[in-house]
């Protein structure tokens, strides 16, 4: 079912300024109801109504402050714009304490009329895709809810992760720095037959060298001095579940040849002990390194390389998914608001195509930090970086068309119209680079 098109609801009791309004706005391209009272206009205002709200205020009946209050109370974020005459100005002004999103003072000019609806209508769109995200996420299942995007590539990644995350096997996980390896790694255990046991993060980088083989495989009291009692590793502490082994590369040769045991054998020898502990765990490891590279240059062991790699999943940066960005900045920038306690922050769909053009060296990470700030209402300073010095120039601007494009269908639900208007194309210019980029407005449309 293709979602209800957005339609501004116009009520003015005088038919001239109706007809004159209509005009207006659909020579601007939107969808224009009319009503003589307010009373007609009341029904077509619901939560998930994906329009606007336009109201004289002085009317027979119901007047529009009335309507107004009517229209909060069915949907408290729903944006209604009042018209008023001279005198009405004070009137307006505490309507807007009230919640009304603007007021346009009669006789209005044309464009301002225009300018205001489009505004609201951003805020609406907003509203309502926020709330979809919001009960989105808690319809997904785990790999889903935690990886989200509409790209190829995450499409593929997340039926690489769900295949494997109900067998025991071992998973290598590689990307680059802020990608989201710990979060690929706790939705595959999510998403496992071991979902209840526990998730052990181990970040090899912050082991303390001396205590790396104590703090993973355990000891028994008076294994060393200091060691006063017996202690569990992290190793038997996940039994049930599934130890994450975040940057693998950084573990010592010898220590590595202790884990591949581990691994192979399932068992582990406290420090102090003969006696083999048995691991009923999963192993999921990450690098942000080349693995085989590391293992070709003795870095790193071949054969614990082949023990982890039983199946290898590569995260994208954000490079490779630019269209994702819209979507993924809405999601981060709502944790982001429960996380300070602050409303839900709107984003205009110029904001959004602006980060899609922007390079993320960061990746996931760099993005997140950009939804904190913006969420503080600090700047974002959306200066977009050269693309990769390999491309020559129009192999450069075609990336960044294409970058824009997508951005903007996503940022839209794929809708075309707003597509164009925001990019400031015609519509038949849209279709030609659509056509010319390989882009199809199905892969961003919103799902019911």
């Amino acid at each position: 079912m293709s979602a209800a098109p957005e339609t501004i609801l116009f009520v003015d009791d005088e038919e001239p300024l109706r007809h004159a309004a209509a005009q207006t706005l659909q020579l601007a391209e939107f969808d224009v109801a009319c009503f003589a009272e307010a009373e007609a206009a009341l029904p077509r205002i619901a939560r998930d109504f994906p329009g606007i709200l336009v109201t004289d205020i002085r009317m027979p009946g119901m007047d529009g402050t009335t309507l107004m209050a009517r229209a909060l109370e069915i949907d408290p974020e729903f944006p209604v714009i009042l018209v008023t005459g001279h005198g009405d100005v004070d009137l307006a002004v505490q309507s807007m304490r009230d919640g009304a999103y603007d007021f346009l003072e009669k006789p209005y000019a044309p464009s301002r009329l225009v300018a205001s609806v489009r505004r609201a209508l951003d805020k609406r769109r907003l509203t309502l895709d926020n709330r979809q995200l919001r009960a989105a996420m808690g319809r997904r299942d785990p790999v889903e809810a935690r990886l989200t995007g509409r790209s190829a590539v995450m499409v593929a990644l997340r039926q690489q992760l769900r295949a494997v995350a109900g067998t025991d096997a071992d998973v290598l996980i590689v990307g680059d720095t802020g990608t989201g390896k710990e979060v690929a790694a706790r939705a595959l255990h999510r998403a496992s037959t071991r979902s209840t046991g526990p998730f052990q993060h181990i970040n090899c980088a912050a082991l303390p060298a001396d205590l790396i083989e104590s703090e993973l495989f355990g000891h028994e009291a008076g294994a060393y001095p200091g060691a006063m009692r017996a202690r569990f590793g992290k190793f038997e502490a996940a039994r049930g579940g599934t130890v994450f082994l975040d940057e693998i590369d950084s573990l010592p040769l010898p220590l590595q040849a202790k884990l591949l045991h581990a691994i192979q054998n399932r068992t582990v020898t406290r420090l102090g002990s003969n006696d083999p502990v048995h691991l009923d765990i999963r192993f999921v490891a990450a690098s942000k390194k080349d693995l085989e590279a590391e293992a070709a240059a003795e870095r790193f062991r071949a054969d614990l390389l082949y023990r982890l790699n039983v199946v290898t999943v590569g995260l994208p940066p954000l490079a490779e998914r630019r269209e994702d960005i819209p979507l993924l900045f809405a999601q981060l920038a709502t944790e982001a608001a429960a996380r300070y306690k602050q409303p839900a922050p709107e984003i205009s769909g110029a904001i959004l195509t602006a980060l899609a053009a922007r390079d993320w060296p960061g990746n996931v990470r760099e993005l997140r930090n950009a939804a904190d700030r913006y969420v503080l209402g600090l700047d974002l300073a959306l200066t977009s970086t050269a693309e990769g010095a390999s491309m020559g120039l129009a192999e450069r601007m075609a990336a960044h068309e294409k970058a824009l494009i997508a951005a903007s269908l996503a940022a839209h639900g794929g809708r075309l119209k707003d597509t164009y208007a925001a990019l400031n194309l015609s519509r038949k210019a849209l279709y030609e680079k659509m056509q010319k980029h390989g882009l199809s407005r199905d892969a961003f449309a919103e799902e019911d």
